[in-house]
């Protein structure tokens, strides 16, 4: 199957093994002094060993792969004991996949094994706060611990987030320029509230290709129910638009589209629902 996955560069990579000790999965080894992806279905393709590779040797690519295999990965985690599996957990609940975390604490209960994980005495209580805070309908979750925050899932850069992600089904879209956030001093109130999250830079991200092919599934296969384009006032912020318009000229549905061009000091200069297709 086609799914999102890890890719090393060999080129850079200088072994340092910080990726492989961030792999709770176990999908990483240092072999021959280079990063190796060891098991695909080891690999969830959430990217939990990327920010700790200090020469940006990893990254995330979508390819055919074989199918990632939960409680096999539950039964190699097993083995490194209750440290791993708490890291492990929390990485899945850290992405919205609760799927998977269902997976897991099921695997751990059947085999009678208790871990203290976000405070809990027993892995089986975590369940119904996991599976129930995050719905993939872009609800605002009480996962995030941070006061005033409305951003119920992650990753967020569009290079990184994956279209068939729970948290993007049927949901209400906001796609945001980098900067935005940093300008709007309301972002979260104003823009997020209640919404999925997605975030780029027409002007500095390479690979606008791909943000074209995922706006495509996310409308689509995601069945995403509207896209709230939300961008700063300077001409290169434009090209978001301009990807979104393209986009629907691809795709079998048609999605309503707002358009929202913030100024440099947080002023909301327009907000207007517009026909982009």
């Amino acid at each position: 199957m086609k799914r999102n996955i890890i890719r090393i560069d060999e080129d850079l990579c200088d072994g340092c093994g910080q990726c492989a000790d961030a792999c709770p999965e176990g999908a990483i080894q240092i072999i021959d002094g280079k990063a190796r992806l060891v098991s695909e279905i080891f690999c969830d393709g959430l990217g939990a060993c990327i920010g700790d590779c200090p020469t940006g040797a990893i990254s995330i690519e979508e390819r055919e792969a074989e199918v990632y295999d939960e409680r096999r990965v539950m039964e190699n985690i097993n083995k490194k004991g209750e440290g791993t599996i708490r890291a492990h957990l929390q990485h899945l609940k850290d992405h919205g996949e609760t799927g998977y975390l269902k997976e897991a604490l099921e695997f751990l209960e059947e085999k009678g094994i208790d871990v203290d994980f976000e405070g809990s005495t027993k892995t089986r209580a975590a369940i119904p706060m996991a599976s129930s805070e995050f719905q993939g309908r872009g609800k605002a979750s009480s996962l995030i611990a941070s006061e005033g925050s409305e951003l119920s899932h992650g990753p967020i850069q569009m290079h990184l987030i994956s279209p068939t992600a729970p948290q993007y089904r049927d949901a209400d879209l906001v796609l945001a320029a980098d900067c935005v956030a940093f300008a709007s001093g309301e972002f979260h109130q104003d823009f997020l509230k209640g919404k999925s999250l997605a975030i780029a830079c027409p002007k500095l991200d390479s690979g606008l290709d791909r943000y074209l092919e995922k706006l495509v599934a996310l409308i689509d296969e995601a069945r995403v129910r509207t896209i709230t384009v939300v961008t700063m006032e300077v001409p290169c912020c434009q090209g978001l638009t301009r990807l979104v318009q393209e986009a629907m000229t691809r795709t079998k549905r048609k999605v309503p589209v707002e358009v929202v061009v913030i100024s440099r000091t947080g002023e909301i200069l327009k907000r207007e629902w517009v026909n982009l297709s």
